[in-house]
């Protein structure tokens, strides 16, 4: 949220091979997407916690 520095969030090892087994191959730039993605996906997750005055994140904060 806000005006952070762009950040990687996923490993790019892990989902190559998460990738690759499924018979494909993914982009750079699409790893990049990937990432502000599971970004977005933990600024809601922070934004539901405080919510309900919470410092921590749980299960139920993370939406898809």
């Amino acid at each position: 949220m806000g005006k952070r520095k762009p950040v990687m969030l996923v490993v790019a090892s892990k989902v190559k091979a998460y990738v690759k087994a499924e018979g494909m191959r993914i982009g750079a730039d699409a790893m990049a997407q990937l990432s502000v993605g599971v970004e977005k996906l933990i600024d809601g997750a922070i934004e539901a916690a405080k919510a309900e005055r919470r410092q921590t994140i749980k299960d139920r904060d993370i939406t898809v």
